[in-house]
């Protein structure tokens, strides 16, 4: 069985249909069970001095990747050959894929903000972002919303397809635990400093050549290719994160507007690096751009894991 295929069809699924929201009122989702584990978890077993906390740390990752990968590979094994079994893995991949979900999100922000409708943009950002919406102008908002396209492209949905077409089920679902960890307990602060470290730099490992596969991406779909390359090889490293700055340096220079910069978190300003800095701010009507951009991109992801596919034998 072709993993690639599996993962082509999934994200054909995915885009076709998303996560309907009755079926996550009524069942939730795979990603909010892994959540509640993980909750579960930290809150029994995040206390105690450094070693301690750490030690555990790594523990609920161990349970957390088991629990998600160990049904994944059972139900590996027991998929049928053929066209069945590439419909049936398509399937069960499907819900661990949010392209569809990722450009809704996105979507949301740039109409109102397109609209002039700024109270309205911030409260659809503060749905995908962290930093406080209310300090935030058009050309934050605008930024916040872009970076978060760009930084999702990757974790959302180029790194459970790679994953998944290198390992399969295991990988895909494995990934997606992993990355929620990170989301839930891999920050620096008081509560997960320790507790999350483990989380947090599992959670770089894997994700070093997604980032790096969806900045590529990025440019190859570009009008600008060069100098989506070129913002990418100039400004990637200056980011906080070893891989989000690969996808959003090359989103803006694809765009020709500059990201990142400062923010504000509650009371605090984190003094970031600008990405692509000698470019303009967005406007409203680059967000539109950049969903273009990404749409553009997840068909050539999905391209090409139909031809890896094809050369391969897709049965």
């Amino acid at each position: 069985m072709s993993f690639a295929a599996i993962m082509a069809l999934a994200l054909l699924i995915d885009a076709v249909i998303g996560w309907p929201a009755r079926v996550y009122a009524r069942i939730g989702h795979p990603v909010t069970w892994i959540g509640a584990l993980i909750a579960a978890l930290e809150t029994r077993w995040n206390r105690g001095g450094v070693t301690a906390r750490r030690m555990s740390g790594a523990a609920c990752v161990a349970v957390a990747v088991s629990a998600a990968t160990l049904p994944a590979l059972a139900a590996q094994a027991l998929l049928p050959g053929g066209l069945l079994g590439l419909v049936l893995g398509a399937v069960l991949a499907w819900p661990l894929i949010a392209a569809r979900s990722l450009h809704d999100h996105v979507a949301a922000v740039a109409r109102p903000l397109t609209l002039g409708d700024l109270e309205g943009a911030r409260h659809a950002v503060s749905m995908i972002v962290g930093r406080d919406p209310t300090r935030l102008d058009q050309a934050g908002v605008a930024r916040a919303g872009l970076e978060s396209l760009a930084e999702n492209a990757s974790d959302g949905i180029v790194a459970p397809l790679f994953w998944g077409a290198v390992l399969g089920l295991p990988g895909i679902a494995a990934y997606k635990a992993i990355n929620t960890l990170d989301s839930m307990i891999g920050h620096r602060n008081t509560r997960y400093e320790d507790f999350g470290k483990v989380a947090a730099r599992l959670d770089d490992l894997v994700n070093l050549i997604p980032a790096r596969l969806t900045g590529l991406a990025f440019a190859l779909v570009s009008a600008r290719p060069g100098a989506a390359l070129g913002a990418m090889a100039r400004d990637a490293r200056k980011h906080r994160s070893p891989n989000a700055g690969w996808p959003e340096a090359a989103m803006a220079g694809a765009l020709h507007i500059r990201l990142s910069g400062p923010r504000a978190y509650g009371e605090t300003i984190s003094p970031e690096p600008w990405v692509n800095e000698a470019a303009p701010d967005p406007v409203p009507q680059d967000m539109a751009r950049g969903l273009a951009l990404y749409v553009r991109a997840m068909i050539l992801c999905g391209a090409g894991l139909a031809l890896m596919a094809l050369a391969g034998g897709w049965g």
